[in-house]
């Protein structure tokens, strides 16, 4: 669609996130816009459990044989850490290829195809390189994007190649600040003035990507409200939702529960 590829990154650990969000998307009638998805299971038992969910999964042993089966424990924890560094050699991988990336964690839930706003020529954004959902965090470290890695649109052009060869050549970063978000922002800063990248970022009250800024923020309880009540309001244009700003898996799943949005039994598991 478009020349997009959905990129999923995940291992055994956090597969039930991976099997909620299959499921979420397919009872919401959006099955079909699962094709687009290219998973990298870090480990066998991932990969296996995809292709039997019907989805593109590619597991290369050589590569991944290594990384922890294990979810993270706690955010900017070892196992957390790795992951993310498997993020930057995957994404690099299909950027290379040609292709446009929609990158997504899966702590994500669809209410609708995402790629309809990014494939959309009449939107005022379109002619934007990079977009990243706002990570709500506004520290100095986080500055001048406050970009968070866990959803974003890539357009495949020779910055953003050139961009993701360099990330990966920075990858050690990643294991020194024990972030995936401060050395790709700070690389994101240098792209936009030495090579024009054109970098753009939701800001972090608006409802079409929102986030666990918007969950966690008590400002943002009538949207919340409006979209867990699926009365439409002022989330009828939500496309997503990231439950980012969450510790675990464990507390995920309960908010995902209390959103309504968590669509696995402990039958399933």
């Amino acid at each position: 669609d478009n020349n997009t590829v959905i990129v999923l990154v995940c291992n055994f650990g956090q597969s039930e996130l991976l099997l909620n969000f299959i499921c979420n998307a397919r009872a919401k009638g959006l099955e079909r816009y699962l094709s687009n998805i290219l998973l990298f299971a870090t480990d066998q038992a991932t990969h296996d459990l995809a292709k039997m969910m019907g989805i593109t999964s590619i597991y290369i042993d050589s590569v991944f044989s290594e990384m922890p089966e294990r979810a993270a424990n706690a955010y900017l924890d070892k196992n957390f850490r790795s992951m993310m560094v498997a993020k930057v050699y995957c994404i690099h991988m299909v950027s290379m290829l040609g292709y446009d990336i929609l990158f997504q964690d899966v702590d994500v839930v669809w209410y609708q195809n995402p790629l309809t706003w990014f494939h959309n020529t009449s939107n005022p954004h379109y002619d934007f390189d990079m977009y990243f959902q706002d990570d709500g965090n506004h520290a100095l470290f986080y500055t001048p994007y406050s970009a968070n890695t866990g959803f974003y649109y890539v357009r495949n052009n020779e910055r953003t190649q050139h961009f993701f060869n360099s990330f990966l050549m920075i990858g050690d970063r990643i294991l020194s600040s024990g972030s995936h978000q401060i050395p790709l922002i700070s690389l994101l800063s240098e792209y936009a003035s030495l090579y024009g990248l054109r970098v753009k970022t939701w800001e972090r009250n608006r409802k079409e990507f929102p986030g666990g800024y918007n969950f966690h923020n008590k400002k943002q309880k009538d949207f919340m409200k409006d979209l867990m009540s699926g009365d439409g309001g002022r989330a009828k244009d939500t496309y997503i939702f990231h439950m980012s700003w969450t510790s675990n898996k464990k507390n995920k799943i309960k908010f995902y529960q209390q959103m309504g949005e968590w669509y696995l039994e402990k039958t399933c598991l």
